[in-house]
């Protein structure tokens, strides 16, 4: 084997349409280009566009990609894998990151991606293993979920991806699990996982694959070693990643409610009274933990009671939390394991829950009580979700599609028809014009602005002005987009730079990346996503629920938008010019 320097220029190419599998070069200049993960999945979903034009996400046509990147499995915080497509929820083009040890196996075994094309006739498997694929039948696994799903798969070493009963009934925003607890969440790649016909891939490195990708991996090991030193310096020096390392992301839950930027029944609110009840500070005093980290992490930021259940993530305890009015945590933990169980994400169920609550008037009564009676029903709602049974029916189509359905639009707290996470905007104005310009919709990890607003990295900025986000925003969207493209953990972000990241690249590619290429790949990815949506969706709306403008000043944020535009290069009406 040579040493390619991270990238083994080699993709699966698979249709399941015809079962035909084949490899392809990765060429050098598209890898240089595009880097790997979510760059080089943009990339592929841009090539089927251009070959077949506009096409559904629940089509034949679309592509389902999972990709890994150079740094994936030889950097620190670098054990992710990122899948693209085109979403089933939004009609965006769409990518979720992972962490965990699929992506690492998955490199290890041979291949910088997987694509995934057409629909098979019977519900089948990938099982790949050193450069070798075949498709298995899976109708054995028809209607299990993803623990079962998993542990059937798992043998001697290999490495799961899957979907659970929520995929195979094509909920909207339908995880794909690895790993059995690792979420490819939001915007449901589940189910297009599940229309494909595709119930899992399981891969599997040998010894010698994962040796020698581990001794000869890096192109200058002298260079990288002085890099990878630098880096576990800052990393271990962040009080962030400190935080995270002892707490978890629960961490967020009281600063975020103190800041008064907690969004309440529904974004009614930016305050939940009773938040310490879900807080990590609370959950440390309840439960005795374990960590458990991804591969090459010394963070371990997921925490696991004694019993082996897992503690949820901030957005999953906002969410079930105090967007739905519940202070239970008890119920919340079990909501969390439902959804990880059926392949559902939390985000979007949470705010899909909190829509339907204030539809049917459960928010109306006393907004202070509302918490009392909302947390028995969450876990029969995700339940419901996840069988597509009763109501669950409705709000397995997302918040947008059941708001409007009941000719109430503005009730969905979405941008894009991506519900949106725990931080509301009219409290963190950089976040607000963020979620706005995303490319996939409501998300905070297009650019995660609470960063510089609320917990000072790598500065502390004036959270409630839009003077110089534009520019803030960009800057953070184009570094996303790189390190998903990388592939590492973005909260890594919290200690390194593009600087940093440039000198790890350069070390394991033996290439010449400066800071500045870093951004600009970023750059290339994020024009590359904001013409595929344009070209599907037609109309963008980079703007916010109408809610927010009650009392943020909308001739502000309208301002700050084309500002954005004016510094991407793009026209007044946010289309991209020529060379832009």
């Amino acid at each position: 084997m040579e040493n390619y320097g991270g990238w083994s220029f080699k993709i699966l190419d698979v249709n399941l349409s015809n079962e035909n599998i084949k490899e392809k070069k990765l060429d050098v200049e598209t890898a240089r280009k595009f880097l790997g993960g979510r760059g080089l999945g943009v990339k592929i979903l841009c090539d089927a566009s251009r070959k077949h034009g506009i096409f559904g996400a629940l089509s034949d046509k679309n592509p389902l990609v999972f990709a890994v990147g150079p740094l994936t499995g030889l950097a620190p915080m670098s054990g992710r894998h990122v899948v693209i497509s085109k979403s089933p929820l939004t009609g965006t083009v769409f990518d979720s990151s992972a962490g965990g040890f699929f992506g690492v196996e998955l490199k290890f075994a041979g291949y910088d991606a997987v694509i995934v094309r057409g629909r098979a006739e019977r519900l089948v498997y990938l099982e790949i293993e050193d450069e070798h694929c075949e498709i298995r039948d899976a109708e054995f696994l028809k209607g299990k979920n993803i623990a079962e799903t998993t542990a059937a798969l798992s043998r001697d070493g290999s490495r799961v991806a899957c979907i659970g009963r929520s995929g195979e009934r094509l909920v909207k925003f339908a995880n794909i699990m690895s790993d059995m607890r690792h979420a490819c969440g939001r915007g449901g790649l589940g189910a297009v996982m599940g229309f494909k016909n595709l119930k899992a891939l399981v891969v599997r490195a040998g010894r010698e694959r994962k040796a020698w990708w581990k001794q000869n991996g890096v192109a200058d090991a002298e260079k990288f070693k002085e890099a990878r030193e630098e880096v576990m310096r800052l990393l271990r020096a962040s009080p962030v990643l400190k935080a995270l390392s002892y707490y978890g992301t629960a961490a967020l839950v009281n600063l975020v409610n103190y800041m008064r930027i907690m969004p309440t029944f529904n974004f009614r609110r930016s305050f939940f009274e009773a938040a310490e009840n879900l807080s990590g500070e609370t959950i440390r005093e309840k439960y005795e933990l374990r960590s458990r980290s991804c591969y090459g992490c010394f963070v371990a930021c997921k925490h696991f009671t004694k019993a082996g259940v897992k503690i949820p993530e901030y957005e999953t305890l906002w969410a079930f939390g105090p967007d739905c009015g519940n202070y239970d945590l008890e119920k919340v933990i079990k909501a969390n394991e439902l959804c990880d169980d059926y392949g559902i994400d939390t985000i979007s169920c949470g705010g899909t829950l909190a829509c339907y609550f204030e539809l049917i008037g459960r928010f109306d009564a006393t907004d202070a009580n509302a918490g009392k009676n909302t947390g028995v029903d969450i876990v029969q709602l995700v339940k419901s979700v996840g069988e597509r049974e009763g109501v669950g029916a409705e709000l397995a189509e997302g918040s947008l599609r059941l708001a409007t359905k009941y000719g109430k639009k503005e009730v969905s707290m979405s941008v894009k028809g991506l519900e949106l996470p725990g931080y509301d905007p009219r409290g963190v104005f950089g976040q607000a014009l963020a979620y706005a310009t995303s490319n996939r919709g409501g998300c905070h990890l297009r650019a995660y602005m609470v960063s510089p607003e609320i917990i000072g990295k790598p500065k502390l900025v004036n959270r409630l002005t839009f003077d110089g986000k534009a520019a803030l925003v960009i800057i953070f969207q184009n570094l996303a987009a790189a390190i998903d493209s990388f592939v590492l953990c973005k909260f890594s972000s919290f200690a390194l730079s593009e600087e940093e990241y440039a000198k790890l690249l350069s070390a394991v590619t033996a290439s010449d990346y400066k800071a500045e290429d870093v951004l600009n790949i970023g750059e290339r990815i994020w024009g590359l996503e904001r013409m595929f949506n344009l070209k599907h969706l037609r109309r963008l709306e980079d703007t916010l629920p109408r809610r927010f403008f009650e009392s943020l000043d909308e001739r502000a944020f309208k301002k700050a938008l084309q500002e954005y535009y004016h510094l991407r290069g793009w026209g007044a009406d946010g289309i991209p010019t020529t060379g832009s």
